[in-house]
């Protein structure tokens, strides 16, 4: 389809990698924009705020040769992320960015620095995507890009099979309700999943809806559930993500309240990152909606 006449909305895309994942000719960023490329230059034409040693990589492996909308920031020793931080929170629409790209590998101690956390945490807070794998940005780069043309990338068709995958729904206690009502709203195409996956009560209260929805013999077990996230719960789902059972997380979280169990919640998305071209997770709770329906409408 022809973009000559469509009036596509300005992306502003802070993008980061960790060494491992910008060091060689396949690592992640290689793959991801070499990958989507396409999209990329022809399609969002995005502007990117590029972290140093990233921007350095990018250089290195000829990756967006000649694009023209690119911005480098500093090293992240000197100040890069903590410009991202400042940018995905600024109300002006002509200098905020509305996504964040930071490929981030589980074993590098940057990925939790105050800066990286803060990062991740302000996406939450002011509904911006947080992509911190492979899968989840080519994923988001995809469904932005098929949404404006209307083509399907052939080669991806299989990581939207969903028929053959799973799903982990996972709600902190006031998103409870928001999370309901996506299920009831989507509910024909999380239907679609081979298996859905969810802690505690969010599971009873996913089976409840599937029983109104479905009936008693096919809704009662809709969805599997775990242990509560404190107990466990998420542990649980963490280690079949790393089995590869589970591609997809959707964790809608309340930000703005202490969680004491907040090195489960780290954990299940080191675990995302540990398989980082086959899990996303992704928890922007005020573009979950969208997320969904595009996913429906890329099958």
């Amino acid at each position: 389809m022809s973009l000559q006449n469509l009036e596509v909305p300005k992306y502003k895309i802070g993008l980061v990698a960790n060494s491992a994942h910008q060091n060689s000719k396949d690592a992640a960023l290689v793959q991801l924009l070499s990958g989507s490329k396409n999209s990329i230059e022809h399609v969002l034409k995005p502007h990117f705020s590029v972290v140093g040693r990233t921007m350095d990589a990018i250089k290195i492996y000829d990756l967006l040769t000649d694009y023209p909308d690119i911005e480098r920031l500093p090293y992240g020793h000197d100040g890069g992320l903590m410009r991202l931080v400042s940018r995905i929170v600024d109300p002006d629409p002509e200098k905020s960015l509305n996504a964040i790209i930071y490929l981030m590998d589980p074993v590098d101690s940057s990925s939790a620095f105050p800066e990286a956390l803060a990062l991740k945490r302000q996406c939450v807070i002011h509904g911006k995507p947080f992509l911190s794998t492979l899968a989840g940005a080519r994923e988001w780069i995809e469904l932005e890009s098929m949404n404006l043309t209307g083509e399907k990338t052939a080669a991806l068709d299989p990581y939207f099979s969903y028929e053959n995958q799973g799903i982990a729904l996972i709600a902190h206690d006031a998103m409870k309700p928001e999370m309901l009502r996506l299920a009831e709203k989507h509910f024909d195409f999380l239907d679609r999943f081979k298996v859905r996956y969810a802690t505690g009560t969010t599971g009873g209260l996913l089976n409840e809806l599937a029983i109104k929805i479905k009936g008693s013999r096919e809704g009662k077990n809709w969805v599997i559930p775990c242990l509560s996230g404190p107990m466990g719960g998420d542990a649980q789902i963490a280690e079949l993500v790393l089995d590869r059972k589970c591609g997809r997380i959707l964790f809608l979280e309340d930000p703005h309240v202490a969680r004491q169990h907040e090195a489960d919640i780290q954990l299940l998305e080191r675990a995302a990152r540990v398989v980082t071209d086959f899990a996303s997770c992704n928890s922007d709770n005020k573009s979950a909606d969208r997320w969904l329906g595009l996913l429906a409408k890329r099958a």
